[in-house]
């Protein structure tokens, strides 16, 4: 058997000190269908509707000890009881009194003597009215928590769209990039070990030459001085020296691009985090530098023994470039505010924990600054969409929407901010292994 759901009988409170108006009423209401609850005076009639919630009440103006007027009043300023409707019940017929009622917040008149048809067909109409009136704020707030949730929705895959197209397009331009890089790199990579030797191989016979040669000719010697020929062996080997640092650099630069950029966008794959962050640093080097009156930032790597987790690298490798970019930007705004005050005494450093959590199967990143902090409000906020506190033209307000988004949607992660103003911001990332 099915069981058929009761609706909630119609409660309407009846408020009179006249216990023969009480009764006459309360007949007329039975036969409806209704439940009649009853009160004599103002006071109870509050305690009661407060308690029992009744659908509607009928309300006598003039009544001993505080009158309808006063009743109804203090049932309009209680939430408890607000939206409840009022009938008053008078013998009035003051359009004055009746305004003023009105005015309070009631919702209609009936006047004694009564008419029972008419009390009957004023308390349906008002009744009706109560319900489409509930039914509309129910619909309203459904409407209303669906439009919310498509809102969000749709901002969600807005940003999935934009870190979507953003990588594409770096993943695209670095891969140029790099192809443009190695080249030449490897053309001069693989010359100058040829022209190491040569080099080596030249000065090893003019050193032979001097030994051999008994007489000396005024125009080699005048050459020799002119050159300097015991600087210039010292100096090419260094040059030399220099020239694989700077190859060795440009190799470095090269796959930091892209190890960063890596899309890997169908599914994830196995990658060590620490090649991510290092990559990261590397990509970030130049803006790391002293600049102007801001001294270098320092950058403090505390590993721990993390293995290879399943991520989209590319995506874990934006995020950590938009919370280290971020904490650079906040020592530069900090330098620009106090450009007049001496701040160098305490170095700005940018700290990286990472640690693997064996029990709970978890890897955590820290990056935390020792710059100018953030306010209660503007920690509360920093991970919503467009929001950002830096000038026009500085940021958009994206990069820590997406990084949250990449974290938590992307990988089940979570990501947290710990900020005190005046003594740094502290992001703690948690991904499952």
């Amino acid at each position: 058997m099915i069981a058929v759901p009761i609706s909630k009988p119609i409660h309407i409170l009846l408020v009179d000190d006249n216990p023969n108006n009480l009764k006459v009423l309360a007949e007329a209401i039975h036969k409806c269908g209704w439940k009649a609850l009853m009160a004599t005076d103002g006071e109870s009639a509050i305690e009661q509707t407060e308690y029992a919630h009744p659908d509607l009440i009928l309300l006598d103006v003039m009544m001993a000890g505080i009158d309808g007027f006063e009743t109804c009043r203090r049932l309009k300023i209680n939430p408890i009881t607000e939206n409840i409707p009022v009938i008053f019940m008078t013998a009035l017929s003051d359009s004055t009194d009746k305004v003023a009622g009105l005015e309070i917040g009631a919702v209609d008149y009936i006047t004694k003597p009564f008419q029972h048809e008419e009390v009957i067909a004023r308390l349906k109409l008002h009744l009706k009215i109560s319900h489409f009136t509930r039914t509309l704020e129910e619909r309203v707030q459904e409407r209303t928590a669906e439009l919310t949730q498509s809102l969000q929705q749709l901002q969600q895959t807005q940003l999935q769209m934009i870190q979507s197209e953003k990588m594409s397009t770096l993943g695209q331009l670095v891969a140029g990039i790099g192809h443009e890089i190695n080249n030449p790199v490897g053309f001069v990579g693989g010359n100058l070990s040829y022209i190491e030797e040569h080099v080596n191989n030249l000065l090893r016979l003019v050193s032979l030459q001097q030994e051999k040669l008994t007489q000396s000719d005024s125009e080699i010697q005048e050459l020799l001085e002119e050159i300097d020929l015991e600087y210039l062996a010292q100096d090419l080997p260094k040059l030399l020296a220099s020239m694989h640092q700077g190859i060795t650099r440009l190799k470095d630069i090269s796959l930091s691009l892209r190890t960063f950029t890596r899309a890997d966008i169908s599914s994830q794959i196995k990658f060590q985090i620490h090649e991510g962050i290092d990559s990261t640093l590397m990509l970030l080097k130049h803006r790391l530098k002293g600049n102007g009156d801001r001294t270098k930032i320092q950058v403090v790597t505390q590993y721990g023994e993390l293995p290879p987790i399943s991520c989209y690298p590319g995506q874990l490798n934006q995020v950590f470039m938009n919370i280290i970019a971020n904490a650079i930007d906040a020592f530069d705004e900090l330098h620009q505010k106090n450009s007049n005050q001496d701040i160098t005494a305490v170095p700005s450093i940018i700290t990286i924990t990472t640690s693997l959590d064996p029990q709970q199967q978890t890897v955590t990143i820290c990056i935390q600054d020792n710059g100018p902090g953030m306010l209660t409000e503007v920690q509360s906020r920093i991970f919503e969409q467009s929001f950002t506190t830096k000038a026009v033209g500085k940021g958009t307000g994206l990069g820590l929407a997406i990084s949250y988004q990449i974290i938590v949607d992307k990988h089940n992660g979570q990501v947290n901010c710990l900020s005190i103003p005046g003594e740094g911001t502290k992001f703690i990332i948690t991904l499952p292994m």
